[in-house]
């Protein structure tokens, strides 16, 4: 390998037994195929310095029929590919196909629904895609992770960790057979560090890349750069938003196809604070509990709540638990909570049930059941204070976009009712879009980050949005 490069090229000096060998190099896995070029490299030294190199030869022949092996049952591996009729996604599941083969950079801007998450890396199986690396799908979340990971896996008929696996902190199912390997964005950054060339990948989808965290901008420069030594992988971007401009541009206008939503009409209702609310003890709680009678009042289904974090979460389940009939279950659903705790969210069940939950409901994460979602409208979200030079994760209020978001969990399975909990105008003055991370962290600390990661400085790297020089330059300081 020369700079990154794949180099399949046999030397005009190489011996009957090296052409051989060489000849064979693209039936490898790229992990394995780097290894014997280099091991080729090596014995071709050797050899023009007069050394023996029999040894070396037999060592590596030996090599060479593992890995050929290896890639035979990768290819044996690869199960029967069907997709569900019901979801928007499989009707263009030949034009996705279609892209991937033909350009290294595709993006899909897919609604709420549409069934994006859990397809793509099935539509990137049919287009030949896991055959000499690992198919990496990431994810902001843990719990969308494994969820997803699950799902694929069930749909693909495959035990979970076998063909189908997942990476998350703290927790893996995964062997030598995973071709998918669902993993959080955060998870596939730090593969970089031990393998700068992502060799265990042909193809990576970058899922969810609207929400814009600090380790998916980090990813799309550093794949941005990749690419041009690696032709021979591919990316796929999905974005929920149609804020999408922004990577078509990073990448050399990539194309763009989006995917509509299949999703029922959804009544939104706006319900702000009453006064005798906001002079209560705890108003959010107040509301909360408002909302949520009127959703149980209106009709069947189930109820998702929108909070901004676990305290509030404790709170309104304990409101809940003093208002509510007892027949009604009370779920709470945030990052943290137990893997057995997150699964009784999927899980099948005869009671009527409110889930109060975190924004790790808002994009990839669908909650069955739910035909009334009841927003505050707020969310945690971290921010530096260039006075204090000190990181806060404050209450604030959502974006248009986040607001839609969460509207839309409630149409996936009949009519649906969202129920805001404030004025119609306050909405209409809302940002369009959540800033990226990059735009509202320490950079201290990114710098930092990218230093550990040998990824450059910051004014050279490629960033969807880059921070100005005076930030920049303070961040450095």
């Amino acid at each position: 390998m020369s700079n990154g490069r794949l180099n399949t090229a046999p030397s005009k000096e190489s011996s009957p037994e090296i052409d051989d060998i060489t000849g064979r190099l693209s039936e490898l896995l790229l992990a394995d195929r780097w290894r014997i070029e280099s091991a080729l490299r090596r014995i071709r030294q050797r050899e023009t310095c007069g050394k023996d190199t029999f040894r070396d030869k037999a060592r590596l022949s030996r090599q060479l029929i593992s890995a050929e092996a290896r890639y035979r049952q990768r290819r044996e591996n690869v199960p029967l590919i069907t997709y569900p009729a019901s979801l928007p996604v499989s009707e263009r599941v030949g034009e996705i196909v279609e892209l991937v083969k033909t350009h290294q950079v595709t993006v899909i801007c897919g609604e709420t629904g549409s069934g994006k998450s859990t397809q793509l890396p099935k539509i990137c199986l049919a287009a030949g895609r896991g055959r000499s690396g690992s198919i990496a799908h990431t994810q902001p979340r843990r719990i969308a992770a494994r969820s997803i990971a699950g799902r694929v896996a069930g749909e693909l008929n495959v035990d979970l960790g076998s063909t189908v696996g997942y990476r998350v902190r703290f927790d893996e199912k995964l062997s030598d057979e995973t071709i998918i390997k669902v993993m959080t964005d955060g998870m596939l950054l730090a593969e970089i560090e031990s393998d700068r060339q992502l060799l265990k990948y042909d193809t990576v989808i970058l899922d969810e890349a609207h929400e814009r965290s600090l380790n998916i901008d980090l990813l799309l420069g550093y794949l941005k750069n990749l690419l041009s030594r690696r032709h021979d992988m591919r990316l796929v971007i999905t974005s929920a938003t149609l804020e999408v401009e922004k990577f078509k541009q990073q990448f050399s206008n990539a194309p763009v196809l989006e995917v509509s939503g299949r999703t029922y009409p959804v009544e939104v209702r706006y319900r702000p604070a009453e006064a005798d609310e906001v002079s209560s003890d705890q108003p959010e709680v107040t509301a909360v509990l408002r909302g949520v009678e009127e959703a149980l009042e209106d009709g069947p289904g189930d109820v998702l709540v929108f909070l901004p974090g676990e305290r509030e979460i404790r709170e309104s389940e304990e409101a809940l638990r003093d208002t509510i009939f007892s027949d009604i279950d009370i779920l709470p659903l945030y990052g943290r909570l137990s893997i057995a705790e997150q699964q009784r969210i999927f899980a099948v069940h005869q009671k009527r049930r409110v889930v109060l939950a975190t924004n790790v409901a808002e994009t990839s994460l669908t909650v069955p059941g739910i035909r009334y979602v009841v927003d505050l409208g707020v969310a945690r979200i971290s921010r530096y204070s260039p006075t204090s030079k000190i990181q806060r994760l404050q209450i604030e209020k959502i974006s248009q976009a986040s607001a839609k978001q969460r509207a839309g969990r409630c149409g996936r399975v009949s009519d649906g009712v969202c129920i805001r909990l404030y004025p119609e105008d306050d909405f209409d003055a809302r940002a369009r879009y959540t800033d990226p991370e990059i735009l509202r962290t320490s950079l201290a600390s990114v710098i930092l980050k990218m230093e550990a990661m040998q990824l450059g400085r910051i004014d050279q790297f490629p960033l969807l949005d880059r921070p100005d020089k005076r930030q920049i330059n303070a961040g450095y300081r």
